[in-house]
C-alpha cells in the first residue's frame, strides 16, 4: 500500500515545468488586477487567487486559476458586479460571462483558463452577503493548516475521489468538493487517516456532537460544520449514493489496495451498435423523451431535468408499469429523459387500489366507483382496502408517458419546453442523440469504478 500510494502521488506532484509558470501567472494576474483597479479608480479592498491552484493542492490538468476580487460591503450588488467585469475585462483574453448567484467572467491569462469572480470583502467568514464571500476566509484557513507532505496526501484523496465519479459539488455531481476534500485530510492527518475514517461512517453520517451540528437539510447524507461558518453544513452537496460510493470504496482500498481505486477505465462511450445489441439481450422496453434546452446553466437546468426524471419514474410505477430503471443528461443544448421499464405494453386489466377501512374516505371512493364501469369490484383486499378492477386504458408504454407527461413534477423552466417541444420515442428511434447515448451510459453501464467490468467486451461486438 505504502509503494502503490508513493508512485500515485509521485505522478501527481506537479513538475517544475507546470509550478514555475503558474506561480509567476498568479503573481502577475493579481498584481496587474490591483493595477487595473487602481487606474479605474475602483475600491478594491482585496485580490487573491484562491482554490487548489492557490495552495498547490490541484490535480496536475484539473484546475483552473479563480481570482477573487473584493469591494467594500458598502457598494452595492450591481456596481459589484459592473466592476467585477470591467476589472476581468481588462485582465483576460477571450472573457466570456458565466453565471452563478451573480454574472463573472472566464478566459485567458498567461496561457491558464481564469475565473474573475467578484465579492464582498466582509469582515468575518460566518456573516457572507454572497455565496463567495466564505472564500477568501477558507484560503486562509487552510494555508495555516498546510504543512509538510499534507498538500501530497490531500492530491491522493482527490484522485482517489475523482476516480470514484464523486469529486466535485456541482449538481451534476452531486460530490465532495476541494475544500471537504482538504478539511478531510487535514482533520485525520494523511489520505490514509481519511479513508480510515470513512471506513467506519455510515450513511447518513454526522461529524459533529449532538447539539453542535450545523443547519442541515433532515435528508442531508453527510453533515459537517464548516470551521469557517459553523453555522454551514460544508458537505450539504454530497448525496447519499456519493456518500455510501467513498465509505464502500474506503473499506475496499484498506482490504485490497490496487491502481484502479486511483486510476479506473472509465465506461467506454455507448454506441448505437451496441445499444441495439443491448435492447434485443435485455428484452425491455425504453422510451426516450428529448428536448431542447439552448442557452439554459447546467447548475439550472441539470437538477430541473433530474426532478422530471424522478417523478416520470415513480409515476409511471403507479400506473402499473415494473420500472427497471431511469436516467437522464444533457449534452450540447438537448436533454434526454430515459424510462426502462420490464413490459412494454400493460395486460387489460389493472388493479386500483383505495383507502383501508377506518382510515381513508371511503364514502368517496365507494361512490366514485359504484357509478364508473369497472370489470371487478369495489371489493375489499386481504389487506383491509377497497380494490376495484378497472379496465386498463393507454396501455403502450410511450402513450401512456405522454399522457403522464401532463402530471408529472417539471422545473419552472422546463415545462414549456418539454410539453410543448419534447419528442417521445422507443429508444431504437432516438439513438442518433448525445443526449440519450449518454443517458445510456448512466443507465446501462452502471458499475463500481474499481471492479473490471463484467462483459466489458460488448461495445466492441
Amino acid at each position: 500500500m505504502e509503494d502503490l500510494e508513493r508512485e500515485v502521488a509521485r505522478n501527481l506532484t506537479p513538475s517544475p515545468d507546470l509550478t514555475g509558470p503558474l506561480d509567476l501567472g498568479i503573481r502577475d494576474l493579481v498584481s496587474l488586477a490591483k493595477a487595473r483597479a487602481k487606474e479605474f479608480e475602483f475600491p478594491l479592498v482585496r485580490a487573491l487567487v484562491a482554490g487548489s491552484a492557490g495552495r498547490g493542492t490541484y490535480l496536475p490538468g484539473h484546475f483552473d486559476i479563480d481570482l477573487f476580487v473584493l469591494f467594500p460591503p458598502t457598494v452595492p450588488r450591481e456596481n459589484l458586479v459592473e466592476m467585477g467585469l470591467k476589472l476581468g475585462e481588462s485582465l483576460l483574453e477571450a472573457p466570456e460571462k458565466r453565471y452563478a448567484e451573480h454574472p463573472y467572467l472566464r478566459g485567458k491569462f498567461h496561457g491558464f483558463t481564469v475565473e474573475v469572480v467578484p465579492g464582498y470583502a466582509v469582515e468575518r467568514g460566518d456573516r457572507p452577503l454572497t455565496a463567495v464571500d466564505r472564500t477568501p476566509f477558507h484560503h486562509d484557513y487552510l494555508m495555516k493548516l498546510h504543512s509538510g507532505n499534507s498538500r501530497s496526501e490531500v492530491r491522493l484523496l482527490k484522485r482517489f475521489l475523482r476516480s470514484l465519479g464523486v469529486y466535485g459539488a456541482e449538481v451534476v455531481t452531486e460530490g465532495f468538493s476541494g475544500y471537504l476534500t482538504e478539511l478531510l485530510v487535514l482533520r485525520s492527518g494523511s489520505f490514509r487517516g481519511a479513508l480510515r475514517e470513512a471506513a467506519q461512517w455510515g450513511c447518513p453520517m454526522r461529524l459533529a456532537p449532538p447539539g453542535r451540528e450545523p443547519a442541515a437539510e433532515p435528508t442531508a447524507a453527510l453533515v459537517m460544520a464548516d470551521p469557517v461558518d459553523p453555522h454551514r453544513n460544508v458537505a450539504a452537496a454530497v448525496s447519499r449514493k456519493n456518500l455510501a460510493v467513498f465509505v464502500l470504496a474506503s473499506r475496499e482500498y484498506l482490504t485490497h489496495p490496487s491502481q484502479r481505486f486511483f486510476d479506473p477505465d472509465p465506461p467506454k462511450p455507448p454506441t448505437r451498435a451496441w445499444a441495439s445489441l443491448m435492447v434485443a439481450r435485455r428484452e425491455t422496453t425504453v422510451a426516450a423523451l428529448v428536448f431542447p434546452v439552448p442557452g439554459m446553466v447546467p447548475d439550472v437546468v441539470f437538477p430541473q431535468v433530474r426532478r422530471s426524471e424522478r417523478s416520470l419514474h415513480q409515476k409511471l410505477g403507479e400506473a402499473g408499469f415494473t420500472v427497471l430503471g431511469s436516467s437522464s443528461a444533457v449534452v450540447d443544448g438537448k436533454a434526454a429523459i430515459l424510462v426502462e421499464t420490464l413490459e412494454g405494453r400493460l395486460g387489460r386489466v389493472r388493479i386500483h387500489v383505495g383507502p383501508p377501512i377506518g382510515v381513508g374516505d371511503t364514502g368517496s371512493f365507494l361512490a366514485k366507483w359504484s357509478r364508473q364501469e369497472v370489470l371487478s369490484g369495489p371489493y375489499v383486499s386481504e389487506e383491509g382496502r377497497l380494490v376495484v378492477e378497472v379496465k386498463e386504458e393507454d396501455r403502450e408504454l410511450v402513450p401512456r408517458i405522454q399522457k403522464l407527461l401532463q402530471t408529472i413534477a417539471m422545473g419552472k423552466d422546463l415545462r414549456s419546453r418539454i410539453l410543448g417541444e419534447g419528442k417521445m420515442a422507443l429508444l431504437e428511434d432516438k439513438l442518433d442523440e448525445p443526449a440519450v447515448l449518454e443517458a445510456l451510459r448512466k443507465l446501462w453501464l452502471r458499475r463500481l469504478p474499481w471492479l473490471e467490468p463484467p462483459g466489458s467486451h460488448v461495445q466492441e461486438e
